[in-house]
């Protein structure tokens, strides 16, 4: 579990740490405040050998241009991976975590590439990924002429390095998709998690009897919504789930992230998205007790003060721990987060005190 977390020059962030991090962790703070830069940050860390996700990220971002080259196609901008947007040889980027005493991180520079070889033409740029703790594993990847990593680059990642990477589930402010739901659902069938999943959708719709996904191919997702069904305990009808509000969709994205999370992390960006404030204490309840339950780290963002006053409910109930629950108050220009314990968010709550 991570204990700490320093980046450096990292997106927003010049230099940056994180402190007494728990097994559960809610970030806050204004907007481009670098919260969601944060959850990447984790991600990249703990997703090492997988940059895919990063690669889904980036593109969610914008951050892609149209390239001419190798028969034309997208490539990561990945400018705008470094601090102030830009890249020039030498600059560099590092993020780097403590487990208990142990410390392990990422570091992503750029290079002057020369020559390759006789035969290729002549790149101005590499990308050079160093993995600490690793072994020092180390890729060097060729940036195009734009200055873009080309997306067959991103996937040949994951076959060069030795080490899978732990679990990592990232939940985006607009939740999963329809097909990354039923990948999800799949892992879960007929194992104890599958009853947790029907559990989630009871706090919003508590008639749900049962959820089934159909994902053959004629029913194959064609929206974000579509993919499940669900049965209610008064009547045999299958109801899309779609039909039946954001709530429903993001408390099945977020139960089953967490659920195939297991000894590893989930990351979920404005965790209250489409979520009514009566249900959020019971949203915190599962969360909570399934991260101790699987062994998960949970990394959550919002805005919302219902959000955060709810999740004081669940925090006055555990004694201070350093395996329990903080807030992480982010604010533009400081070099740390401002932590709040268990006692302290149960305090803040109790007498109005605004965390935020």
């Amino acid at each position: 579990m991570l204990r700490a977390l320093r980046i450096e020059n990292f997106r927003c962030f010049q230099m940056f740490e994180l402190q007494q991090l728990g097994k559960l962790n809610l970030l806050v703070g204004t907007n481009n405040s670098g919260k969601t830069s944060i959850l990447e940050a984790v991600q990249l860390l703990n997703s090492q050998s997988n940059f895919e996700s990063l690669r889904d990220v980036m593109i969610g971002r914008g951050e892609y241009i149209l390239s001419d080259e190798q028969g034309g196609g997208r490539e990561l901008d990945v400018r705008h991976l470094f601090y102030g947007h830009e890249i020039n040889e030498g600059s560099k980027f590092s993020i780097v975590g403590n487990h208990h005493h142990d410390g392990e991180g990422i570091t992503v520079s750029v290079e002057h590439a020369g020559q390759l070889s006789l035969f290729e033409d002549l790149r101005e740029f590499l990308l050079v990924i160093e993995w600490l703790g690793q072994e020092n594993e180390r890729i060097k990847l060729p940036l195009s002429s734009m200055e873009g990593l080309p997306l067959n680059y991103v996937r040949r990642v994951r076959k060069d390095l030795k080490h899978p990477g732990s679990r990592t589930q990232f939940v985006t402010s607009s939740s999963l998709t329809g097909e990354k739901m039923i990948e999800l659902f799949d892992q879960v069938v007929l194992t104890p998690e599958e009853e947790l999943v029907t559990e989630a959708l009871q706090i919003i719709e508590p008639s749900i009897d049962r959820i089934a996904s159909v994902g053959a191919e004629k029913y194959r997702p064609t929206g974000s919504r579509s993919g499940f069904v669900v049965r209610l305990t008064h009547g045999d009808q299958r109801i899309p789930i779609g039909s039946m509000g954001d709530g429903l969709w993001r408390m099945l994205g977020l139960t089953l992230a967490i659920v195939n999370a297991r000894n590893g992390v989930l990351l979920v960006d404005e965790i209250d998205t489409g979520l009514h404030f009566s249900t959020m204490s019971d949203m915190w309840n599962l969360i909570w007790k399934t991260a101790k339950r699987l062994n998960v780290q949970v990394f959550a963002t919002t805005h919302n003060s219902d959000c955060w006053t709810s999740l004081a409910t669940i925090a006055s109930h555990e004694s201070p721990s350093e395996d329990g629950i903080t807030i992480q108050r982010i604010e533009k220009g400081k070099p740390n987060s401002i932590v709040f314990t268990e006692r302290q968010v149960a305090i803040a709550a109790e007498r109005g005190i605004e965390v935020r």
